[in-house]
């Protein structure tokens, strides 16, 4: 039983781990919780012990309750984290029409170039502080009497 667990939690684990090194966001995500779920079923394979439920008083041997319930926690969050995952690859695609990792970042590239291009053909204005105090002195007499005159 220990050798088939062994095995089961090696393949899992192997294959999270290729699924996380493809290109299509959707296996990478499939793959990160495949390797969660290895991960939980490791934890419970190498913690578990046979035994009666652990409720007090008990006679004999007992099964450790801290490993079933550090296991439901880590479940609980790798679901949080896989739901997370799913909808930011929803917003990609949303935005990409692609889950292609190679296209997105071409995209993202020739968008970043786009923006420096927009960048250089703007020059900033460029402000004397004693103009801008004067401006915003000006502002604050104007907003002044325009209170005062109500």
């Amino acid at each position: 039983m220990i050798l088939l667990i062994s095995i089961v939690v090696a393949l899992m684990f192997g294959s999270g781990a290729y699924l996380m090194l493809q290109r299509d966001l959707i296996r990478v995500i499939t793959g990160m919780i495949l390797v969660g779920n290895a991960a939980n079923l490791f934890i419970m394979a190498t913690g578990l012990r046979r035994g009666d439920a652990p409720v007090l008083p008990a006679d004999g041997p007992m099964a450790d309750p801290l490993v079933q319930a550090m296991t439901l926690t880590a479940v609980v969050i790798g679901f949080g984290v896989a739901a997370l995952g799913l909808s930011l690859v929803y917003r990609v695609y949303d935005s990409h029409l692609s889950l292609d990792i190679r296209r997105i970042s071409e995209a993202e590239s020739e968008q970043a170039e786009i923006d420096d291009l927009h960048e250089q053909e703007k020059e900033p204005e460029v402000l004397d502080p004693t103009t801008q105090q004067i401006e915003a002195e000006d502002a604050y007499e104007a907003e002044r009497e325009q209170v005062l005159t109500k």
